[in-house]
């Protein structure tokens, strides 16, 4: 597959390309499969501690968690808690991350070397839940100052169809090159956010079908909104860079100390890097989904020392 020179003086240009039908129905549904399964296991617990007393398990993927949340919104929040961001790490997120066809593109943008990061993210867009909409940000917002110059590619999957009334990404595009705006802390949600009055001129939504992808540089602002439907608009964002990026491959949390220079980190330094392609040592290569899954927990349960981005409170702007 891969992208067009067309697509990619867009991406150049824009900040911003959409490739269609990247990921097939089939490719999706072992994604769906295992997070349908994240979410029984959830519920399950919630049961058996009394917390929960209904499952919806009738319910079709698109419109479970809806359910759930109609009927207990506490109970739901719980839910998906337990597979928000990267906190899934089971079947068909590896598959996902090194679908061919996606990196094929991804080659044509940064290069034939690759590394991956554990910064993917599962979003579950859910009807009324107060948590759902992300306000406008730039990714390199969430990344350490000395990583602001380097390119990171974010790649937005919906895993069903992305329009207006169900939360579709906005993009404002060709202002990726003018570099990484103000964020402020204590957004809606707790999430990064540009100041309204910061926030660059020329919106536009990017409606999509389940499986394209949005590919985005890491200063392209973006930010998406209220779902008014009844279909929960899940989707997921993995982000790759080349080599020459700041990473913490070979190291392990605890070799992030309090006394440790900032600019010798990686970019998210919080969480598990990974070689999604090495064309001189293929053997480096993450291809084990257990081995993927390990790495990913044992990052999770370990606190990483890194310094603050130097944001302040929303509330504190001037």
């Amino acid at each position: 597959m891969g992208l067009t020179a067309e697509e990619v003086r867009q991406f150049k240009e824009l900040g911003y390309v959409v490739k269609e039908a990247i990921y097939s129905s089939d490719d999706l549904q072992l994604l769906k499969d295992g997070l349908t399964g994240a979410v029984q296991e959830k519920c399950d617990e919630l049961i058996a501690e009394g917390e929960l007393d209904r499952d919806f398990a009738e319910e079709p993927f698109e419109t479970r968690l809806t359910r759930i949340h109609q009927y207990n919104p506490e109970a739901a929040h719980k839910v998906l808690m337990s597979i928000w961001s990267g906190r899934f790490h089971g079947p068909g997120i590896l598959k996902a991350l090194r679908h061919r066809p996606l990196i094929a593109c991804i080659e044509d943008i940064i290069g034939p070397d690759i590394m991956g990061t554990s910064i993917y993210r599962i979003r579950p867009k859910v009807p009324g839940y107060s948590r759902g909409e992300v306000p406008w940000h730039q990714d390199a917002g969430y990344s350490m100052a000395h990583c602001y110059e380097y390119l990171m590619v974010t790649c937005w999957i919906p895993l069903v169809d992305a329009t207006l009334e169900n939360g579709c990404l906005w993009v404002i595009p060709k202002v990726q090159d003018k570099g990484i705006i103000r964020h402020y802390t204590g957004g809606h949600a707790g999430f990064l956010e540009i100041a309204p009055e910061s926030v660059p001129e020329g919106a536009i939504p990017v409606e999509m079908s389940a499986g394209s992808v949005l590919f985005l540089t890491n200063l392209t602002p973006h930010a998406s909104f209220e779902n008014e439907t009844d279909i929960v608009r899940w989707s997921m964002d993995l982000r790759y860079q080349d080599f020459s990026v700041p990473s913490n491959i070979g190291e392990v949390p605890e070799d992030y100390t309090p006394e440790r220079e900032p600019v010798t980190m990686a970019c998210h330094p919080g969480e598990a890097y990974f070689v999604i392609q090495d064309t001189q040592n293929p053997a480096r290569e993450m291809r084990d989904p257990t081995a993927f899954a390990a790495l990913r927990r044992a990052w999770d349960r370990k606190k990483v020392h890194a310094p603050g981005r130097g944001w302040t409170p929303l509330g504190e702007r001037r």
